[in-house]
């Protein structure tokens, strides 16, 4: 008796002779091998796997451009930070993302942060009063169980800086000049506003958000693209650091001098 696969996304037709073999896949209705491979770029496979529908160019061309833009957090990353350690450490390749989702996941720049930002639009919209209420008052209170530790801040703002990092700001004027970008734009708009209410400043966490929430997709989606997403760049300096060696980490030079 063949096992029926209670998934939506995806069906499989085996090989005749071979049943652990696949003939031919189908992305919610779309040929991957026969129709999409050669033509459909990453952002159409991602949106296509989230959404459940092909994307429009005008959305494919925003998810590419927020893919570039948070491709690599950089190593001032808390993330991208583990992922270095790990790498220098001698962790294997699994290890090293493992601990680049597991510090880039929560509440602190990461992808809970997203989420929260992201239900922030689903209940505020693009009501700029209601926005203010919420910056400048208290988390909302969870509804049930929360993994996560509160962060003591807004969602998708910086507790650091007295203004927003240039990068964000450049990312945030460049998808907001998108078609598909109607809360970037907006938010662009009314940065300052919102910044005056939380009284900090935006991180980029908040431009994800606004952009995902441009493309449809819900905050649970849009935590796991942020993870997603970022996980390039953590690679990268991972495999960097382990060439270079621990001598090279990027601590103070003193403190290896101490250990030495």
């Amino acid at each position: 008796m063949t096992p029926t696969l209670t998934t939506r996304i995806w069906r499989e037709e085996p090989e005749p002779g071979n049943p652990f073999a696949t003939r031919a896949a189908h992305c919610h209705g779309y040929d991957v091998y026969g129709e999409m491979l050669g033509h459909a770029g990453w952002a159409d496979m991602l949106f296509l796997l989230f959404r459940g529908e092909a994307p429009w160019p005008e959305q494919a061309e925003l998810l590419e451009m927020l893919a570039v833009a948070l491709a690599n957090a950089g190593p001032r990353d808390q993330a991208v930070h583990a992922a270095m350690a790990s790498a220098v450490g001698g962790a294997p390749a699994a290890a090293t993302l493992i601990a680049a989702l597991s510090v880039g996941a929560g509440r602190r720049d990461g992808a809970r942060d997203v989420f929260d930002a992201m239900k922030a639009w689903e209940d505020c919209g693009f009501d700029l009063a209601a926005w203010q209420q919420r910056l400048a008052g208290p988390a909302p209170a969870q509804q049930r169980l929360d993994l996560w530790p509160e962060s003591g801040r807004a969602a998708g703002f910086d507790p650091h800086g007295d203004a927003a990092a240039g990068i964000v700001v450049q990312a945030l004027d460049t998808l907001a000049g998108l078609a598909q970008a109607e809360r970037l734009r907006w938010l662009a708009r009314h940065r300052a506003e919102l910044e005056a209410a939380a009284g900090l400043p935006l991180a980029m966490g908040a431009v994800a958000a606004a952009a995902l929430a441009d493309l449809g997709f819900s905050p649970e989606q849009g935590e796991m693209l942020f993870l997603l997403l970022r996980l390039p760049g953590a690679a990268a300096h991972a495999l960097e650091q382990r060439a270079m060696g621990f001598k090279r980490f990027p601590f103070p030079a003193v403190q290896l001098e101490e250990a030495a």
